[in-house]
């Protein structure tokens, strides 16, 4: 059953869900590349066990957030059983919604303790 197209009414997004939106973000990736790329860019905090992930990504189909991508790499680089995910226009669009709930939870921690806010890295 597909969830409406409002990016809030996903929010908070589940962590799992969100790392793999993150992963997807920039490129369309494979399973174990998602595994991977998470748990680089987590210094190895986060790690998706293959069952999460595949649970994951079956969730995120069904509510239209990703979809298998129908482009490979040329066969020299790929292995025909890897299924590669993208992000559908929804997922992008819950992905900039959570960014910006979660920038404001952090401006708000900032105010709350006295601190004061850091730029953003380029």
């Amino acid at each position: 059953m597909k969830r409406p197209a409002n990016a809030e009414s996903f929010l908070p997004l589940k962590p799992h869900w969100l790392h793999v939106l993150l992963s997807l973000a920039g490129q369309e990736q494979h399973g174990y590349g998602i595994m991977q790329e998470v748990l680089e860019r987590t210094g190895g905090k986060v790690r998706l066990w293959p069952a999460t992930l595949y649970g994951t990504l079956k969730r995120l189909i069904e509510a239209d957030l990703i979809e298998e991508s129908n482009q490979r790499p040329s066969p020299e680089l790929d292995d025909a059983r890897r299924r590669y995910y993208r992000l559908t226009k929804l997922g992008r669009r819950v992905l900039a919604a959570e960014s910006a709930r979660l920038e404001d939870l952090v401006r708000i921690i900032y105010a709350k303790r006295g601190i004061p806010e850091r730029k953003a890295e380029s």
